[in-house]
């Protein structure tokens, strides 16, 4: 994840970008140079003046809310009237509503949907670690496009700038960050662009359900938005055909962790979330106030190892390196992002620090010396992965405190 070089009315910014990636290697910055300005550190300072002044929105400040898991995409023609809105809201299985514009803009023979959207609501139904980067909804408030790196790549110029379509007279915009993007979404640009690029604004909303599976809301929602409107399923588990009435066993086959998840049976819900079974849960599953971060819900055999670990980072003088309103959770039901291989945190195994200064792709910001402690005691570090994922703990072999 890397914000890209800034344009020359902007000042310098450095980049922020659980589980391994075989991918190898950082994203490139605006222009393919590393040396053009986008890094992969993690100070980040937010750009002094927008990109596209006529074409800035206010910023959006601090994320407010938790980020949702964008399970449902309705598209239509025409915008949907705020009366169908607050039908949809009202659906049980409906969580959260995020209405925004949605279109197609044609690149050297693609077709790529573009989102015009609020940057400071729509963040929230982003890729955890995109939704957590400031910098790049700061970019898109300043009138930038925020764009996947694949797409990135391909299309970019020179100067770090797409033209959105492909006709002469098509506009072109400068690439604020390179970023994971909602499924069936390309790039995103702030509202002021829909005018600029002839899109219809409220034509598109994203749904979360709260843990409920996609599948239970079409028909209400079909019977509200007609025939013409499309409803798409985002959640992975749907898209490849897994069926959210059967029950699924996972079984782990070497290393400390299969000795203790041993049989795991679950259920897929919406959002890359799946349901454990309850006697699984109940008999693996506890709470208790851990050093430092304080309430931790995780594996029960790993609390003496992670005591240990935080009492010693204590002991050592660095337990202002860890971040207790940074802490993002253990015990977290999932599957890996886009995929549909089971999270470490499904089982308890797992832990996210320091959450804004450790994105995925990034060195990260992770004292060295407390990354020795937790290895010491029985956790591998996701900074040591080939994708990197330095906010990321979890457990390698199981350490009995003396």
């Amino acid at each position: 994840m890397v914000l890209a070089a800034a344009p020359a009315c902007n000042s310098d910014e450095s980049t922020a970008t659980d589980d391994p990636s075989t991918s190898a290697g950082s994203s490139p910055t605006a222009g393919g140079d590393p040396k053009a300005g986008g890094t992969t550190g993690t100070e980040a300072p937010q750009a002094t003046q927008p990109a596209a002044p006529d074409l800035a929105v206010d910023p959006p400040g601090p994320m407010t809310g938790a980020v949702q898991p964008a399970d449902v995409l309705i598209f239509n023609q025409k915008p949907l009237s705020d009366s169908l809105i607050k039908r949809i809201k009202g659906l049980s299985n409906v969580a959260a509503v995020e209405t925004f514009g949605l279109g197609n803009v044609v690149i050297e023979n693609r077709a790529l949907n573009v989102a015009a959207v609020d940057p400071g609501t729509f963040r929230r139904f982003t890729p955890t670690e995109t939704a957590q980067l400031q910098e790049a909804w700061d970019r898109v408030a300043g009138g930038e496009l925020s764009i996947t790196p694949a797409l990135g790549r391909r299309f970019q110029d020179k100067n770090g700038e797409i033209a959105l379509g492909s006709g002469e007279d098509a506009p072109t915009i400068h690439i604020g960050a390179f970023v994971p993007q909602t499924i069936r979404i390309d790039a995103v640009v702030n509202e002021k662009w829909a005018e600029e690029l002839d899109m219809e604004l409220g034509n598109a909303v994203l749904l979360s359900t709260g843990g409920a599976a996609p599948e239970s809301i079409r028909k209400p929602l079909q019977r509200i938005v007609g025939k013409k409107a499309s409803i798409q399923n985002l959640d992975i588990a749907a898209r490849l055909g897994l069926d959210p009435q059967a029950t699924y066993a996972a079984v782990l086959t070497s290393g400390s962790a299969a000795d203790l998840v041993g049989t795991f049976n679950y259920t897929v819900i919406g959002g890359g979330r799946i349901a454990p079974d309850p006697a699984w849960v109940a008999a693996n599953i506890g709470t208790e106030v851990m050093p430092i971060i304080g309430s931790m819900t995780c594996h029960r055999e790993i609390f003496p190892q992670l005591r240990a670990a935080l009492e010693e980072v204590i002991s050592r003088g660095l337990a202002g390196e860890l971040h207790p309103d940074e802490y993002a959770g253990c015990y977290y039901p999932r599957f890996i992002a886009g995929t549909t291989t089971l999270s470490n945190h499904s089982f308890g195994l797992a832990m996210d620090f320091n959450v804004p200064g450790n994105q995925r792709g990034t060195v990260g910001e992770m004292d060295r010396g407390v990354v020795a402690i937790f290895k010491k005691w029985g956790f591998a570090w996701g900074g040591d992965w080939n994708y990197t994922d330095p906010m990321h703990f979890e457990l390698s072999a199981v350490v009995n405190p003396a």
